[in-house]
Order: structure tokens, then sequence, then C-alpha cells
């Protein structure tokens, strides 16, 4: 029997309003927008982009808790692989997206950049250089 091949992964962020994290990855990074519960007023959400994909959910009472405010050695939530992080960091330069972090080479062997939404999480995009 040979190994089960695994396909995408698809991170879960807790937001504080669906509808703004729903136009920011539509209108600042290209998502689309896949899904949404209820559809006035979601408090469950899935925006992707090709493969890559996010749920987000709200619930009261509970606070968004990117890594980095748990952790100050860990910036990321999701690093989202791109085969080409250098045209996708123009096309939104073209939208006037404020990056987090520039397109660079970094230290530990990636091309990409940083980008952080309404809630504070970080996503990286990019690959292995």
């Amino acid at each position: 029997m040979s190994p089960a091949e695994l396909g995408a992964v698809s991170a879960c962020f807790i937001v504080s309003n669906v509808d703004r994290t729903l136009a920011f990855y539509k209108d600042e990074l290209g998502f689309e927008n896949r899904f949404r519960e209820p559809d006035a007023d979601p408090f469950f959400a899935i925006v992707g982009r090709d493969t890559a994909q996010l749920f987000v959910k709200a619930e009261r009472d509970v606070l968004p808790q990117p890594n980095h405010k748990r952790h100050k050695h860990m910036r990321w939530d999701a690093f989202v692989y791109v085969e080409d992080p250098d045209a996708y960091a123009a096309e939104l330069s073209g939208r006037g997206v404020e990056f987090g972090a520039p397109l660079k080479d970094t230290g530990d062997g990636l091309r990409g950049f940083e980008i952080r939404d309404p809630d504070g999480y970080v996503l990286f995009f990019g690959r292995p250089r």
C-alpha cells in the first residue's frame, strides 16, 4: 500500500469581524469569497486564491491571537507558497498594498514578503530560493 498523498492546508484564524476580513483579503490580496455563514453578518467564512485558502471565524468575547503576540520569535501565522513571489509582490504593489516586510531573500533560504491583515495575522508569501 502506498502512502496517502496530502493536499493543501488551510489555516484557521479567529478574527474580530468577518466582513472586514473578507474585504481585506478580496480587495487587497485578490482572494475570492468562497463561503460565508450566514450570508448577512457572517460568523464564519472561507477565502481563497488558487489552492491557498483561509478559514476565518468570529466568536463573541474571543480575541484574535496572532503568533507574534504570543511569542516574539513566532512572527508568521501562515506561510503561503508562491511560485513567483516577485510577480505577486508587483501585483500587490500596483494595488497600493502595504507590506509588513518587503520582498527580499531571507537569511533562512526563502524569497518572499510579509503582509499583515486587519487583525494582525502575518502571512509570508514566498518560496525557497
